[in-house]
């Protein structure tokens, strides 16, 4: 077992910034890129598989015996089968090739806890990053969850779900019933980057149905910031890392959104 995550989060910094300069090439001519459809409102493009064979070339150069999981080709699993890296290549594809802001994550797993990870907007040029235990960071800068507790001023983040996911029945009753009393929702398009929000304060909590590789190290951040991670009724990563009924938040807002969407029907790991 690794005792010292530093070096291979200076190599996901690293992979990461790569990764970013590559997909702003394909950004900066976002109009005329071609566009695949893998599912409603899924969409891929070559800047997606692009930037995973990047990511996953530096990774297994550095690290052979480790596996591999992303979001646009085959898993690969590898002779160490303790270490496992979680990737999605671009996230919030639809913001990328609409012209908005999208983030690339790479979390590290050992075996079924996320120990480090980097999350880079090239964008903004926000680096996100955080070691199990560390602390949380942007840009080098020690981050910390809001302390805002006041329902009236709460700011929360989710994204709209396609009828194929299980949260879309009834999810636009639930969504008007607790927008009403807070200060605003917001859709900032990516998992990842919502949670970065929270981390950072941007945003009082997150909830939305997505996937362990969207969110992993976002999740990480988050709590490295003093914020607490759980599925949609409160239940720990057994449940939300399976299912991907998340929320992400500070403990006012996270108490909030538990007593909102509590009555959602329980989606339970199959």
């Amino acid at each position: 077992m690794l005792q010292s995550y530093e070096a291979v989060l200076a190599d996901m910094v690293a992979v990461a910034r790569a990764a970013g300069a590559l997909t702003q090439e394909y950004f900066a001519r976002f109009r005329d890129l071609e566009i695949g459809v893998k599912g409603p409102a899924d969409f891929v493009s070559e800047a997606d598989m692009e930037s995973e064979k990047l990511i996953r070339k530096y990774l297994f150069a550095r690290y052979p015996d480790w596996s591999f999981t992303g979001e646009e080709f085959d898993p690969v699993t590898g002779i160490d089968p303790q270490y496992r890296w979680l990737v999605d290549p671009i996230d919030g594809t639809t913001n990328f090739i609409n012209g908005q802001h999208y983030t690339i994550s790479i979390a590290l797993r050992r075996g079924n806890e996320t120990v480090c990870g980097a999350l880079y907007n090239p964008v903004a040029d926000e680096m996100f990053t955080a070691i199990k235990g560390q602390g949380a960071f942007l840009n080098g800068e020690r981050l910390q969850i809001s302390q805002k507790t006041d329902i009236g001023q709460m700011m929360v983040g989710t994204g709209l779900p396609t009828s194929g996911l299980f949260t879309f029945n009834g999810f636009y009753d639930r969504l008007e019933k607790l927008r009403d009393p807070i200060g605003a929702v917001r859709i900032v398009g990516s998992s990842a980057n919502s949670c970065a929000f929270v981390a950072c304060g941007r945003l009082t909590g997150y909830f939305e149905e997505s996937g362990l590789v969207d969110w992993a190290v976002g999740v990480l951040l988050v709590e490295e910031a003093g914020g607490i991670v759980t599925d949609w009724w409160g239940r720990g990563p057994e449940f939300y890392e399976r299912t991907g009924t998340v929320i992400v938040a500070n403990p006012a807002t996270h108490a909030y959104l538990i007593e909102m969407l509590k009555d959602a029907p329980r989606k339970d790991p199959t």
